[in-house]
């Protein structure tokens, strides 16, 4: 909300020496979150001046169109004589009132102006267009051109109001009612503990018969709606400056005079309005909820397919508005146009003024479901005051037939459905106790009342809340007025003294030593939204039966392109390897771990936990059981140069055994073993991919694949060639632990050595292999390598040789050939049940 402070000085008196500086510290200081005051004119010098048009000359031989004017100033100039000025624009004629800046003056951005000669002529000053003066777009698409009774010469610096401060403020969606200059002069009155001078305090007619028909078929949906009719209306009326320049001040465009009256007393008073050309208008305006599948036509010209969830406004016809979104083109203001022949300036001249009050939820459910946020849904969804539309309306017909020249009709419609006033009970003691600050019944009831409560009772109050506070619903909130207007700064600083805790738990400490362990391998953590489309699938390469395939569907999403919740890490650390990439990094190692979610088996509703009491297990884990699964997993990515190339080395591209080290950095520190075989899934290569398996409870699992990504799968993320990745589940291999690590022992006696060669199948991994003679070997064997592959004639078709070096080593001795060579023996007896191999030789 943007808040011009010329406009805010009507209705509250401040010190004439506060500037907006002291007035956003002060509402700062009540709660409202004023991000900058802007200086409007800073740096702007004159002379600036009103100048009439006498002659217009057009310059041939450009490559664009050039005039060559003279324009009055008056004595501006100090001689009275015309001003020449070489000018581009276009819209204006011989006769007409322009804005003049003449040598010497200085516009906004420290723009000089001096004579100066350009296009064969000697240019003394500049026709200015309202960009150029920092007013922003004002609707002309070029120089201003102002009404007519203004003399030249005149202060174009006072008369356009081009000097102010404006506070642009942040409004929470709860604190709705200061998306007004009501409300925020309401907030400012309160801070300076001055008199409020209410906009909406006028003198309003009580409805009668004779209004314009109005019949709601959703009272629920619309539970006010005043209708005023202005018959009269002289359609070449032009907005006047000082509301063009409001307007403008507070972001808006000036369009008509009409439209931008509704924007303003919008802007003044917090209620949205809007004014139906009456003659387009036909029979009884109703509001109802719209067909399905209904069609309409907004004002912005897009023909919109209606829910029946929407609110609408209509005629005989069907929708004419969507309702506290959009008017429809059906019954748009008409411009002002002028007919050649005769002169006569045609357009509307009788207009319907509608103020209602509409559900917010509908309203905001309305404006996200067709994606057309507008000022009027903005205020409707955080909250409109109700017994403000008959001031509203009052306001904007005072205000037509003010400056349009009309005439008010007498009838007066207001439907209102019959809602009581919000009451709440709240101990007087009770913001003390929220705050620890002994305020006393006289402050509590002071500040309430200064927000526009009525209070009554003594020890316990029973509070009325004012109808432009809907956020005020329960004690809790009236216990944050009183606090934040005695000021949150004046609380005392008081530590909590937080019971003694266990530290971490061990999932969390092997979630830190991952992220330490890659880190420390030379990975940098990439941190991407939990959200995908589906389509992302499809470029994974996964198969239409892949349990990945089943998400997660969120019902309000982000993005409608990314409604689902990710079951892999590897699409967001793609696409930041991609981002990379795209910008100059082409050696690349990124991680991450985090959750990823499936759904449960059978879909279950989770119960509301009461919020006056701590849940009991049973809640909690009922809570726990409608959730998704979710369990922790760990990924990188690598592309281009694992090592790089020096006086050390050549260097060399990452390749999937890079991938493959990841998965036992992360392994070794869980304490897991990692069995490493031969696997094909989704976005991996084939013929260069692993499974990485592991024991949990006596059985091996998969935990995970890592390896290079299939060259489909590059193509469709656009990564570097040969680009390789890794994915674990954590909590899978976290499992595979057993118990808590201990360090191990250094033994001080020598080392036995005994290789064995084992002939298996070509099918049988080696990994497998060697995991069984790790097996069978027991405690006394200290480390297992695996040093010749071998495949030939002398082995077999169909069978290889794998060689493993078998480290034997006691903690308390010196072992015998016989005890290594028995612990040697019982692996390769064990690696021979489970796996059929065979002494090679034997």
């Amino acid at each position: 909300m943007r808040v011009p402070l010329s406009w805010l000085r009507e209705y509250v008196d401040l010190p004439a020496t506060e500037t907006g500086r002291d007035v956003q510290a002060k509402l700062i200081e009540v709660g409202l979150e004023v991000e900058t005051v802007e200086q409007l004119g800073a740096g702007l010098k004159g002379p600036l001046v009103v100048g009439k048009v006498l002659t217009i000359e057009e310059l041939e031989g450009f490559k664009k169109p050039i005039r060559f004017c003279t324009v009055d100033v008056g004595t501006a100039n100090g001689t009275g004589e015309p001003q020449e000025i070489v000018c581009g624009a276009r819209n204006f004629a011989v006769g007409d009132k322009v804005v003049v800046v003449l040598p010497g003056a200085v516009l906004p951005g420290d723009f000089a102006i001096a004579a100066r000669k350009t296009y064969g002529k000697t240019s003394h000053g500049m026709i200015c267009s309202g960009d150029e003066l920092g007013m922003g777009d004002d609707g002309s698409g070029g120089i201003i051109v102002l009404p007519p009774e203004h003399e030249a010469g005149t202060d174009a610096i006072e008369l356009l109001e081009l000097v102010d401060e404006v506070l642009d403020i942040a409004v929470t969606p709860d604190r709705g009612y200061a998306l007004s200059m009501r409300g925020v002069a309401r907030e400012t009155a309160i801070a300076y503990g001055l008199p409020l001078r209410d906009p909406a305090l006028l003198d309003v007619p009580a409805p009668n018969s004779f209004g314009y028909p109005v019949k709601i078929a959703d009272p629920l949906g619309c539970d006010r709606f005043t209708a005023r009719t202005v018959t009269g209306l002289q359609p070449e009326a032009r907005s006047p400056i000082w509301l063009r320049r409001r307007l403008q001040k507070v972001g808006m465009r000036p369009i008509s005079l009409a439209v931008d009256i509704t924007n303003y007393v919008m802007m003044e008073l917090g209620q949205p309005l809007h004014a139906y050309d009456r003659s387009r208008v036909q029979g009884t305006i109703g509001v109802r909820r719209a067909e399905q599948g209904e069609k309409f036509t907004t004002l912005d010209g897009t023909k919109r397919v209606l829910d029946a969830g929407d609110l609408v406004i209509t005629d005989d016809r069907g929708p004419i508005g969507l309702a506290g979104v959009m008017g429809g083109a059906n019954t748009e203001i008409a411009d002002s146009e002028t007919d050649p022949e005769t002169g006569q300036v045609r357009g509307t001249t009788e207009v319907v003024v509608e103020a209602a009050h509409f559900d917010a939820i509908s309203i905001a459910r309305t404006a996200r479901r067709h994606k057309l946020a507008s000022e009027a849904s903005k205020r409707f969804e955080r909250g409109v005051d109700p017994q403000a539309a008959a001031a509203a309306a009052q306001r904007t017909v005072d205000l037509l037939v003010l400056l349009a020249g009309g005439s008010a009709e007498a009838g007066v419609t207001e439907v209102i459905a019959p809602t009581a006033p919000r009451t709440i009970t709240m101990p007087a003691d009770h913001p003390d106790s929220v705050a620890g600050v002994a305020y006393g019944r006289e402050t509590v009831v002071r500040r309430l009342q200064q927000v526009g409560c009525d209070v009554y009772g003594q020890d316990d109050l029973t509070v009325t809340v004012p109808s432009w506070r809907p956020d005020l619903a329960e004690p809790n909130d009236l216990a944050e007025e009183v606090i934040r207007l005695e000021g949150y700064e004046n609380l005392p600083s008081t530590l909590p003294k937080p019971p003694a805790g266990r530290g971490l738990s061990e999932r969390q400490r092997l979630h830190r030593r991952v992220g330490r362990a890659l880190a420390g391998a030379g990975y940098v953590e990439s941190l991407s939204y939990p959200f995908l489309g589906e389509g992302v699938f499809d470029q994974l390469g996964l198969d239409a039966d892949d349990p990945n395939r089943r998400v997660v569907k969120l019902v309000n999403p982000l993005s409608d392109e990314e409604p689902a919740l990710r079951t892999t890490l590897l699409p967001g650390l793609l696409s930041a390897l991609r981002r990379n990439d795209g910008r100059g990094s082409h050696d690349l190692a990124l991680f991450e771990t985090g959750l990823v979610f499936h759904p449960q088996d059978e879909l279950k509703v989770a119960g509301r936990l009461p919020v006056d009491r701590r849940p009991t297990d049973e809640e909690i884990a009922s809570l726990t059981a409608a959730l998704p699964v979710q369990p922790r997993h760990a990924a990188v990515v690598l592309a281009g140069a694992r090592e790089q190339a020096g006086w050390w080395g050549k260097g060399r591209p990452a390749d999937w055994a890079d991938a493959v080290e990841a998965a036992r950095t992360i392994a070794r520190e869980a304490g897991v073993e990692l069995i490493v075989d031969q696997g094909q899934y989704g976005p991996w290569h084939p013929g260069r991919c692993a499974e990485l398996k592991a024991v949990v409870a006596g059985d091996i699992v998969s935990v995970g694949h890592a390896g290079e990504l299939h060259p489909r799968v590059i193509k469709a993320f656009g990564v570097p060639a040969r680009t390789c990745a890794m994915e674990l589940d954590l909590d899978r291999l976290e499992q595979a632990r057993e118990g808590v690590l201990r360090a191990p022992r250094i033994s001080t006696f020598p080392v036995a050595t005994q290789d064995v060669a084992l002939v298996v199948d070509k099918e049988v991994p080696a990994a497998v292999v060697e995991y069984y003679l790790r097996g069978g070997a027991g405690e006394l064997l200290e480390s297992i390598r695996l040093f010749d592959v071998f495949e030939g004639e002398q082995i077999g078709e169909g069978k290889k040789s794998l060689a493993y070096a078998l480290r034997f080593r006691a903690a308390d001795r010196t072992l015998t050939v016989d005890e290594a060579s028995a612990a040697r023996d019982a692996a390769v007896a064990l690696a021979a049940e489970r796996t059929g191999a065979v002494l090679r030789g034997a």
